[in-house]
């Protein structure tokens, strides 16, 4: 495969695990829920429950993620458009690398915000957690799916 090729293989790559990554933290706090890919029993329990915050923690958890919630759906209605327009360009007959690249670079670039707003709001969280339970939510991180799982199932491996 030729160098291009492969590096718009890779920046396909990023931009899909970013988008799942981001899709779970989304879920996460938006549901409250785990989703499968965290296994045990933490995908019967809501997150605050699953954290065994108590009662004034889970009010400045609420608090926290009320506009949380709110910039991060903004934040994936700004990334949609132009993730769908690139996938299009993509697979379009005659493909414009130079479309495709300013695609990519508004989506990281929306993405880098994006992350940067889930490191914020994580720092936030932390700081009304006590220990144990910053150990549990940073382990529950920690054992999210590895990247390449999702294009490996996409993929037949």
């Amino acid at each position: 495969m030729k160098r291009s090729g492969m590096q718009l293989v890779l920046a396909l790559s990023l931009l899909l695990n970013l988008g799942v990554i981001g899709a779970v933290g989304y879920r996460v706090v938006q549901h409250g829920q785990l989703p499968g890919v965290f296994g045990g029993n933490a995908t019967e329990a809501s997150l605050p429950d699953y954290l065994k915050l108590s009662a004034g923690q889970r009010r400045q958890w609420q608090e926290l993620e009320t506009g949380f919630l709110r910039e991060l759906g903004a934040d994936w209605q700004q990334i949609r458009p132009h993730r769908e327009s690139m996938i299009r360009e993509i697979f379009s007959d005659r493909p414009d690398r130079g479309r495709i690249e300013a695609e990519r670079a508004v989506i990281a670039q929306l993405q880098a915000g994006q992350q940067q707003r889930v490191i914020e709001q994580l720092i936030k969280e932390r700081a009304i957690l006590d220990r144990e339970q910053q150990r549990a939510l940073a382990e529950l991180l920690i054992r999210q799916a590895p990247a390449g799982t999702f294009e490996e199932r996409l993929h037949g491996k």
